[in-house]
C-alpha cells in the first residue's frame, strides 16, 4: 500500500543515518584526540580507574623530582664538607708538625698557629656560607633543636632524624640494663701466700699492658701498692692503663689495674715477665664490677687471670635496644635515629630512674613518595660544623671544641708546649672533629645511594608500569579506530544513499493519479 502522510521508509533510514552519523563522530573524536575514553558516557568504570592512575602518575612523577632535588641538596651539602675535611687534615698535620718541639722553632710553631686559626676560620666560614636555593646546609639549621637533657646523666644527644607528624615534639628516653665497665685485674696482699699486706714480696718486673700500648715496670721488693699506683698511672697515656687503691687510699685494701676508659674494647693485661711468677706470690683476679669495687674481697668467687676486657654499656632508647661502645649508645628506627653519650654516673648505674629529653623540632624532612605519609617521607640531621660546635671532647677543665685549637685558646699550641708539650686534649679534639665529619659524609653518601637513588629508580619503574597501564585504558587504538572510521563513513554514505531514495517513493504516487 501506497501513504504519502507517513513515509516510514524515510524514517528508518533517517534513523539508521543517524546512528551510523554519531559512530562517525565518535571516531573522529576518538582519532584526534588519541583517547578512548573522552567522558564519563565513553567507558564510565574505565574512566574512574584511569583517574586514579593518573593521579598516582602525578604523584610519583613529583616523587621523583623531588628525590633528584634531594640529591641536589645532599650532594651540594657533601661537597662543603669534604672542604672541612681537607681543612681538618691540614690541621692534623700542622698539630704534629708543631710537637715536634726538639726539631721546630718557636717562629715555625707560631706560623703554624697562624695557618691553623686561619683553616679554622675557614671551617666556620663555610658552615655559615654553605646555602641550596637559599636553604642553609651547615649552620644547624636542618638540626633537631632537643630541650630537657640533664648533663648529669647525657653529656651529648646528636639527633639523627626524628618523626614529629602530628606531634609538637618527641620524647626520647634512655633506660641503662647493663652498666658499662672497665677491664680491671684485683692484686692483694691478703691472698694466701702473699706477705707482708700491701707490699710485693720480691723485686719483680711487670709488663702493663692496654689499649694505647704496653710498658714495662720494674719493682723493688717490699714496693708498697701506694707506690705502684704511683709508677702505673705515670704511664697511662702510653698504656691507656690506670691503676687505683681499692678502699680510702689504704694499700691494705688492694690494688685495681684498670682500663682509662669504659667498653669492649679496652683492656687491660698485667703480666709478670722477670723472674718467672712462681705459685701465687704475684696473681691478679678478674673483677666482676669494676665500677663497685668491694670492700671484702669474695676470694672463692675470684677467678685467676693476667687480661681482662671491658663492657659496653646496654640499654633500651625509646624502647628500643641501642648499641652500645662504652659509655655511648646509638639507636636506628624509623621513628628516631640517635647518638646519645652518657655521662659516667649513668651509665654504671642500671637499674636507676631512666633519663629523659625532647626532640622539640628541626631536621630536614624529605617527601620522597606520591602519598603525603611518615613512611614515604625521610628525616635527616644536619648539624653544624662551625669550630665553636664541632669535636666536642670531655677534658679535665669540661668540654671543649675545635675552637679551642686557636691562638689564645686553651689547646692552642703554645698552650700546649708550656703545659710540657701536652697536645694530648688538642689531638683528641681534632680526631673528634674529624670522625664527626668522616661520619657526617658516610651519612649523607649513604642517605643519597641507598635511599635517594632507590627511591628515584623505584619511583621511575612505578611511573613507567603506571603510566603504560593508564594508555592501555584510555588511550585510543589507531588501527581500530581507522578501521571503524572507514566502515563509519561507509554507512553514513550509504544512509544517505537510501534516505533520499525513500524520499523519492512519495512521489510514485503521483503516478496512480495519472500524473
Amino acid at each position: 500500500m501506497s501513504r504519502i502522510n507517513t513515509n516510514v521508509s524515510s524514517v528508518i533510514s533517517q534513523a539508521n543515518l543517524g546512528r551510523n552519523q554519531r559512530e562517525l563522530d565518535l571516531r573522529l573524536e576518538r582519532l584526534s584526540t588519541g583517547l578512548r575514553i573522552n567522558r564519563g558516557a565513553d567507558d564510565p568504570a574505565g574512566l574512574i580507574i584511569s583517574e586514579r592512575i593518573r593521579s598516582d602518575i602525578t604523584g610519583v612523577e613529583q616523587g621523583i623530582k623531588n628525590s633528584d632535588r634531594a640529591s641536589s641538596v645532599i650532594s651540594t651539602t657533601e661537597a662543603s664538607l669534604a672542604e672541612v675535611n681537607d681543612l681538618l687534615n691540614s690541621i692534623r698535620a700542622l698539630i704534629v708538625e708543631s710537637a715536634n718541639t726538639g726539631a721546630v722553632s718557636a717562629e715555625e710553631r707560631a706560623a703554624n698557629q697562624l695557618q691553623i686559626d686561619s683553616a679554622i676560620e675557614s671551617i666556620t666560614r663555610i658552615s655559615n656560607t654553605a646555602s641550596f636555593g637559599g636553604l642553609r646546609l651547615l649552620d644547624g639549621t636542618l638540626d633537631y633543636r632537643t630541650s630537657g637533657i640533664r648533663t648529669s646523666a647525657i653529656s651529648v644527644a646528636q639527633i639523627r632524624n626524628a618523626s614529629l607528624i602530628n606531634a609538637q615534639s618527641l620524647q626520647v628516653t634512655v633506660d641503662v640494663l647493663g652498666s658499662a665497665q672497665k677491664g680491671a685485674l684485683f692484686l692483694n696482699g691478703d691472698n694466701p701466700g702473699a706477705a707482708p699486706d700491701g707490699a710485693l714480696m720480691s723485686t719483680m718486673t711487670l709488663e702493663i699492658k692496654g689499649p694505647k700500648g704496653v710498658q714495662e715496670i720494674t719493682f723493688q721488693s717490699n714496693t708498697t701498692y701506694t707506690a705502684m699506683v704511683t709508677a702505673v698511672n705515670a704511664l697511662t697515656q702510653f698504656t691507656g692503663v690506670e691503676a687505683t687503691l681499692l678502699v680510702g687510699g689504704s694499700p691494705q685494701s688492694g690494688l685495681v689495674f684498670r682500663t682509662s676508659e669504659y667498653g669492649s674494647e679496652n683492656f687491660v693485661s698485667v703480666k709478670r715477665i722477670s723472674p718467672p711468677s712462681s705459685g701465687n706470690s704475684f696473681q691478679t683476679f678478674k673483677l666482676t664490677d669494676a665500677t663497685a669495687l668491694p670492700a671484702t674481697i669474695p676470694w672463692g668467687s675470684l677467678v685467676a687471670a693476667e687480661i681482662d676486657s671491658g663492657r659496653d654499656v646496654t640499654a633500651l632508647v625509646n624502647g628500643s635496644l641501642a648499641i652500645g661502645k662504652g659509655l655511648e649508645v646509638t639507636v636506628n628506627s624509623v621513628s628516631l635515629g640517635a647518638y646519645i653519650r652518657l655521662s659516667e654516673d649513668a651509665g654504671i648505674r642500671p637499674g636507676a630512674t631512666p633519663s629523659s629529653f625532647y626532640v622539640t623540632g628541626g631536621g630536614a624532612l624529605f617527601q620522597l613518595g606520591p602519598e603525603v605519609t611518615a613512611l614515604q617521607q625521610a628525616n635527616f640531621g644536619i648539624p653544624s660544623v662551625a669550630a665553636s660546635r664541632l669535636g666536642a671532647s670531655d677534658t679535665s677543665v669540661g668540654v671543649e671544641f675545635l675552637s679551642s685549637l686557636k691562638t689564645g685558646g686553651r689547646n692552642s699550641i703554645e698552650a700546649a708546649v708550656q703545659r710540657g708539650n701536652d697536645f694530648a686534649d688538642a689531638q683528641e679534639i681534632l680526631k673528634g672533629s674529624i670522625d664527626e665529619i668522616t661520619e657526617l659524609r658516610g651519612r649523607l653518601g649513604a642517605f643519597e645511594r641507598n635511599v635517594l637513588d632507590t627511591n628515584a629508580r623505584s619511583l621511575q619503574s612505578q611511573f613507567e608500569n603506571l603510566t603504560a597501564s593508564e594508555s592501555r585504558i584510555r588511550d585510543a587504538d589507531f588501527a581500530l579506530e581507522t578501521s571503524k572510521l572507514t566502515r563509519s563513513q561507509i554507512l553514513v554514505s550509504a544512509g544517505t544513499s537510501t534516505l533520499s531514495l525513500a524520499n523519492q517513493q512519495s512521489q510514485q504516487v503521483l503516478q496512480l493519479l495519472g500524473g
